[in-house]
């Protein structure tokens, strides 16, 4: 196990618990994004990340990342501050701008992974209502937002971001409390960091995370646009 990167064909991924220990997580190579493709990955725990110049890179990394819906952690301090920001919050209502503002690279950065490929493939995700962000706003401006895709009943993000202090969290917070409201237990965020961890992510060794997955991903989910449903949100309302 673990010892054979696999080159993808027409045919399916392979069983992710043959994935590399090193790099962690890297389990395949090649194939395409094409929605079916990547709405596969996904229900099988796999994620596409790669940069340009590279060929598409496929993983499923051990530990994973997880928030519970009903437990993303926001500091006391930040929490008081949402009481007197005029903030909003919504959802699918400026996608291309979310995940725009996400591949922008950061401080210190030279690229980004969120190529122009990665963009636009998951733009039609978007647009076949599988792939929702979340905005956060000041007024008109976006300060803040995520993005990521929906199987079933989990919902798998991708990166988001902060235009200012506290946006991404707000949006991170937002997501969580929508998609506890839908009966939704958990959402993936991927590879660990002490960012994540310190908003309340979990470190789930890769069967479990896998098996919860399986159990998720095959229940009647949120297909569409989810604007109406996540409504305008004010800042204040997650306060707590």
């Amino acid at each position: 196990m673990g010892l054979e990167l696999t080159v993808l064909g027409d045919g399916g991924f392979p069983d992710p618990e043959r994935a590399l220990r090193e790099p962690d997580g890297l389990l395949a190579v090649g194939g395409d994004l094409s929605p079916a493709r990547l709405l596969d990955a996904y229900a099988h725990g796999i994620f596409p990340w790669y940069s340009d110049g590279q060929p598409i890179l496929w993983w499923s990394p051990d530990p994973r990342m997880v928030f519970r819906t009903d437990g993303v952690h926001l500091s006391r301090r930040f929490r008081r501050s949402l009481r007197a920001l005029p903030w909003t919050v919504h959802a699918d209502t400026a996608f291309d701008a979310v995940i725009a503002a996400c591949a922008a690279p950061r401080p210190g950065q030279d690229g980004t992974w969120i190529t122009a490929e990665m963009q636009a493939a998951y733009r039609r995700l978007h647009y076949l209502g599988h792939a929702h962000s979340i905005e956060v706003r000041d007024g008109p401006d976006l300060v803040g937002g995520l993005y990521g895709v929906a199987v079933g009943r989990m919902f798998f993000a991708e990166s988001m971001f902060s235009a200012r202090s506290g946006g991404s969290k707000l949006a991170l917070a937002a997501l969580a409390a929508h998609l506890h409201a839908l009966g939704w237990p958990l959402f993936d965020a991927q590879v660990e960091n002490r960012h994540l961890r310190s908003l309340g992510a979990e470190s789930w060794p890769r069967p479990r995370f896998l098996s919860e997955v399986a159990r998720l991903v095959a229940l009647p989910g949120a297909t569409g646009s989810w604007t109406q449903a996540f409504g305008n949100v004010p800042a204040a309302a997650l306060a707590g």
